[in-house]
């Protein structure tokens, strides 16, 4: 199995540090999908055959659902199923970035859309999944997902919470959002600092902590999300720092 990162931005894509979130696993069974930032423009690069394609999306802030713009360029015979959190404003949003002016239609697509929308629980089909709310300024759901025998936790957007932790719980793998610069915290918005995604790992004893979401205004080098790396270090010591095009196998 591996994990693709495609885009690994907060907020807006940068020339350095790349485009906005996406996260593509590579499994046996099926391409699973986590955010439709611009960086899911590069999916195309790596489904190559007809295994199902599934999408969870987290929430509906722009940098997370700005990719469906790109959607009419895809052909995937097998089509897409969409997973997103069961809530009126979801829900609505879903609509809205479906439909124009925003994006294309839905019925203008090269390919099928089945759409599942989830609520705070387990679920063993179409994959066998937990999600839960995580603290965010909007509905935002975290996923733990389990496949070929491992555990792959996504938290993105929030403040560190224990809901995170729940999730997170001795993952193979949590990929966990480090928005803010080291020192920082916004609890307003809902996002952590590398030393608070450190936190969560370490609580929830996760073997490898992945850092990624980077606020582009906060880390506008790579070397200042290396220096995030360094504090996370010194909390977690098996953590690293996503970027666009990072490939790990699990």
């Amino acid at each position: 199995m591996k994990i693709h990162f495609l885009g690994t931005s907060g907020w807006y894509d940068t020339h350095e540090n790349g485009s906005t979130m996406c996260t593509l696993i590579e499994s046996k069974e099926a391409y699973i999908v986590f955010d439709a930032g611009f960086g899911i423009h590069k999916l195309g690069e790596y489904i190559t055959d007809d295994r199902p394609i599934y999408l969870f999306i987290s929430h509906f802030h722009l940098d997370h659902i700005c990719g469906f713009h790109v959607f009419p360029r895809f052909k995937f015979p097998q089509g897409i199923t969409v997973i997103y959190q069961d809530e009126k404003s979801s829900k609505q949003a879903f609509k809205n970035i479906t439909s124009h002016p925003f994006c294309a239609k839905i019925s203008e697509y090269r390919f099928s859309v089945k759409t599942t929308t989830v609520k705070p629980g387990g679920y063993a089909k179409p994959l066998k999944f937990e999600c839960l709310p995580i603290d965010h300024t909007d509905p935002c759901l975290g996923y733990r997902l389990y496949i070929e025998d491992k555990v792959i936790v996504y938290c993105s957007d929030t403040t560190p919470c224990d809901n995170s932790v729940r999730l997170a719980q001795k993952a193979d793998i949590l990929i966990h959002e480090s928005a803010m610069s080291p020192g920082k915290s916004d609890w307003k918005w809902g996002h952590s600092n590398p030393a608070e995604a450190a936190g969560i790992a370490k609580k929830a004893n996760v073997k490898k902590l992945v850092l990624s979401h980077f606020a582009a205004s906060g880390y506008d080098s790579m070397s200042k999300r290396n220096a995030g790396l360094r504090v996370a270090r010194q909390v977690f010591s098996n953590t690293i720092v996503a970027k666009d095009g990072l490939t790990i196998k699990v």
